[in-house]
């Protein structure tokens, strides 16, 4: 393959051009990006502590979300303070090896993601379906096992897409890349060889992992929600449905927002570059900044932790 001489041999340095037609007004974006990503760190801190300290709280449910505010924390710290400093400090260059780190990190952290939203999901499947065996089945050895299935499976399969990079892709159209942090694709687009490779196999992890998460959590709500309307009474009901309700919206808001950012990518050349980027980084601050807020407004043995927590 010929590559042309306007083309950059393996970039020492990359440049991130933040919202594209947005440059003018990013520092006010940055605000409400700084303030969610404040309450992110503050909310999942806050769950992390109460979690910690209630023994009470120290069941399968409340230990998946505490490992949910854990990757919540890393996913926007590995985002967010290089986004602001494009924003606010017009410091757009990253160094190519970091520039790989952080897509590494991101897309791996959204794998962990995904994967406790599943292991949440099923939990609530045995609880309701099953109530009798949940104890016996979702056992702390069990919890320890899926924890580290998930973390693997996230790892291993996100792994290669850096390898790829790094390894077949030496050639480069520019160095700038039009977004405010590194992501696969983004990066991808840039080379001047053959990356049909790398697309292949970014879109067999996607399906992979979102695919595969979203199929099992929806089957598990399905089964969940036909238990919970056989109940003969309608306390019972009330009580099996209440305890779903902030799953449910984690983990819808978390998918909608992850498919729209996913197929917008490849496939949305009509849409505006900047509504892309905006939606993009949407994707992946609002999950950590509201999964503390749903899970402290609609979980009743946090809320009162919570009120006892700041009550004088």
């Amino acid at each position: 393959m010929s590559i042309s001489n306007i083309t950059v041999f393996m970039p020492s340095v990359f440049t991130l051009i933040g919202i594209p037609g947005l440059e003018s007004v990013q520092c006010w974006i940055g605000i409400p990006f700084c303030v969610m990503y404040l309450i992110a760190m503050i909310g999942n801190a806050l769950l992390l502590i109460i979690i910690k300290s209630e023994p009470s709280l120290h069941e399968p449910m409340y230990i998946f979300l505490g490992m949910l505010g854990v990757t919540d924390i890393a996913l926007s710290t590995s985002i967010v303070p290089k986004m602001l400093t494009i924003f606010w400090f017009h410091i757009p260059e990253i160094y190519f090896d970091s520039c790989l780190l952080q897509m590494w990190l991101i897309h791996t952290f959204e794998g962990l993601e995904s994967g406790f939203l599943l292991a949440m999901a099923l939990d609530r499947y045995v609880a309701i379906c099953y109530p009798l065996r949940h104890a016996a089945i979702f056992t702390p050895q069990l919890v320890t096992q899926v924890a580290a299935m998930v973390t693997l499976r996230a790892t291993i399969l996100v792994t290669p897409t850096l390898v790829l990079i790094k390894c077949r892709l030496h050639f480069y159209y520019t160095k700038v890349i039009s977004h405010c942090y590194c992501e696969h694709m983004a990066i991808v687009k840039l080379a001047a060889e053959d990356v049909s490779v790398n697309k292949i196999y970014g879109l067999f992890v996607a399906f992979t992992v979102a695919g595969l998460d979203l199929t099992c959590i929806t089957l598990s709500y399905v089964q969940i929600f036909i238990t919970v309307f056989r109940l003969p009474q309608k306390e019972a009901r009330l009580k099996a449905f209440n305890t779903c309700i902030a799953h449910i919206c984690v983990f819808l808001q978390f998918y909608l927002l992850a498919f729209f950012s996913f197929f917008a990518h490849r496939f949305g050349s009509h849409i505006p570059p900047y509504i892309h980027i905006l939606f993009a980084s949407i994707y992946l601050l609002v999950p950590p900044f509201l999964n503390p807020l749903v899970y402290g407004a609609k979980t009743k043995q946090i809320r009162i932790h919570v009120v006892k927590m700041f009550s004088f």
